[in-house]
C-alpha cells in the first residue's frame, strides 16, 4: 500500500500548522482513499537523546568500527526512524517557526536519521552523497510574520533554507513549501493569510 509519512512538529494540537495539514490531508483523503497515511507526532513519541551510545555509533560507524552492544542498540533506532522514512512515497512536514528557525524536536529527528551509512554517505572521490530515493515532500511552514510577501517585520526565516538543504543531503529535493502567516498581529491579514494557505494546500492535495 502507498505511503504518506506525516511529521506532526507542532506541540499544540490546535496550532496553525496543524490546522492547515488537517486541510491538506481531509482533500488528501478523498483523493486518494486507498492510501496509507502514517502520522509521526515527534512530541508524543519517544526519540532517543542524541547522547551517549547513540553518538559513540556514528563515529564507530564512520570509522569503520564494530559496534558495541550499547551502540548496536541506540543505532537500531536511528534505523527504525529512517525506514519509516524511506519507506513513504509521499512526505508531509507540518511545523511552526520557532526563533527563526524550527523546533527543537524536529532538529533532534534529523540529528538522529541523518547518520552515515543510514541516510547518506562520503565517497573520498565525490565527497557526500545521499542514500534516500527522492519522493514529493511538502512542508507547511507557520510564522508570526508574512514571508510569503515579505512583510516579515525585520524577521529572517532559517527554517526554510535548513529544511531544503537538510531534506537535499539525504537525497529529498522534490520539497514545496506553503507558509503560513502571518499568525501573529492584526485578526484581518491573520484570517487573509490563513485562507489563502488553506486554498492553496487543497489544490495540491489532489495532485500531491
Amino acid at each position: 500500500m502507498a505511503k504518506l509519512l506525516h511529521l506532526s512538529c507542532s506541540p499544540r494540537v490546535d496550532s496553525e500548522s496543524s490546522a492547515a495539514a488537517r486541510i491538506f490531508l481531509d482533500k488528501f483523503h478523498q483523493a486518494r482513499p486507498d492510501w496509507d497515511v502514517d502520522i509521526s507526532d515527534i512530541w508524543r513519541e519517544r526519540m532517543p537523546e542524541f547522547a551517549g551510545p547513540i553518538v559513540e555509533a556514528k563515529y564507530a560507524r564512520m570509522m569503520a568500527q564494530t559496534f558495541s552492544e550499547p551502540q548496536r542498540h541506540s543505532f537500531a533506532e536511528a534505523e527504525r526512524m529512517a525506514l519509516r522514512l524511506s519507506l513513504a512515497d509521499r512526505v508531509l512536514i507540518s511545523t511552526p517557526m520557532w526563533n527563526f528557525g524550527i523546533p527543537y524536536k524536529l532538529k533532534q529527528w534529523f540529528d538522529i536519521i541523518v547518520q552515515p551509512g543510514l541516510t547518506f554517505r562520503f565517497d573520498p572521490s565525490r565527497g557526500y552523497l545521499p542514500l534516500l530515493k527522492d519522493r514529493p515532500t511538502l512542508v507547511i511552514l507557520a510564522s508570526g510574520s508574512d514571508f510569503a510577501t515579505g512583510m516579515n517585520r525585520g524577521r529572517v526565516d532559517m527554517a526554510t533554507p535548513y529544511l531544503r538543504e537538510i531534506l537535499r543531503f539525504v537525497g529529498i529535493s522534490n520539497v514545496r513549501f506553503v507558509p503560513v502567516g502571518p499568525t501573529a498581529g492584526p485578526q484581518q491579514p491573520i484570517e487573509a493569510a490563513r485562507e489563502r494557505a488553506y486554498q492553496r494546500l487543497a489544490a495540491m492535495a489532489t495532485t500531491f
